[in-house]
């Protein structure tokens, strides 16, 4: 049983099989039979929540079952992705409704994002950290933040409800912004941004940053992003932080709805950088 806001997108995971299903109600109940393999005497179940957190909340009630068996170990390497709308899963998934039809949300798609499949590639836990619009100096869509200023909040879009970053300590935090900043001055862009990398750096002292060009990024946005990115790599290693990375993609991937990438195109992204980080961390 689940309570949450009207017309959340979830995907309920069973035994490995992933169904796209939308909340209709506050008050949903989700009915498993139909969905388990005969025969399996136990059976693994997974409920995500596909959409962001401004969209609405979901909290989990009750399960009924015959018997209820301790989870196994969460896997013990830990990543977060920080971004935008494109590692929210933001415009990817068209099975339901298609691009430029119902809201605006309902192409949302958290747990086939980039960011999730390469986690579970990786065989690690995945925390995003990511608010559609946002910004590393300057955010689309009339939003009044950027993501400097609401990293440690639990509500980012709202700016609210302190994080405690105790709660969760990754080997490897990759940075996926500069889509809606656009061309900045270089040198600006690259301040703030390594501002913010010094300021992660006192909330995770032993993780390695990866910082990426956007995958949405034409031609003119990506060279300045390998620019810049390279630049703040450089510099931060030069000071003594050598767990500094950067990594450009070669091509632009807009396949989706509003130009975001497709699932497709998220399971390429996810390719790519799941080899960058296999080879810096010797995974």
């Amino acid at each position: 049983m689940l309570w949450g806001s009207n017309h959340n997108y979830i995907e309920l995971v069973v035994d490995g099989m992933a169904i796209r299903m939308q909340t209709r109600s506050k008050r949903d109940t989700i009915r498993l039979g139909q969905y388990l393999m005969p025969g399996k005497k136990f059976h693994d179940i997974q409920l995500i929540k596909n959409t962001e957190a401004n969209i609405g909340y979901m909290e989990f009630v009750a399960v009924r079952c015959f018997n209820l068996l301790m989870p196994p170990p969460k896997p013990a390497r830990k990543i977060e992705c920080i971004g935008n709308s494109i590692t929210c899963g933001t415009g990817s998934d068209m099975s339901v409704v298609p691009c430029g039809k119902g809201k605006w949300h309902d192409q949302h798609n958290a747990y086939m994002s980039y960011a999730a499949i390469m986690a579970r590639s990786l065989n690690a836990q995945s925390h995003l950290s990511s608010v559609s619009g946002v910004g590393l100096m300057r955010s689309c869509c009339n939003m009044s933040i950027i993501m400097p200023q609401v990293y440690d909040k639990i509500s980012m879009r709202n700016d609210t409800i302190q994080w405690d970053f105790k709660n969760y300590q990754p080997d490897v935090v990759t940075i996926c912004l500069g889509q809606n900043d656009g061309i900045q001055d270089s040198l600006a862009f690259c301040n703030n941004y390594i501002s913010f990398l010094k300021t992660l750096r006192t909330y995770y002292p032993g993780s390695a940053f990866v910082l990426l060009s956007s995958p949405m990024a034409n031609d003119e946005l990506r060279d300045f992003m390998k620019a810049t990115i390279n630049s703040v790599q450089r510099s931060m290693n030069s000071t003594g932080d050598k767990k500094v990375y950067s990594y450009v993609f070669n091509k632009q991937y807009s396949s989706g709805c509003d130009y975001h990438p497709s699932l497709d195109e998220h399971k390429l992204i996810a390719k790519e950088l799941t080899t960058f980080i296999k080879k810096i961390m010797n995974w």
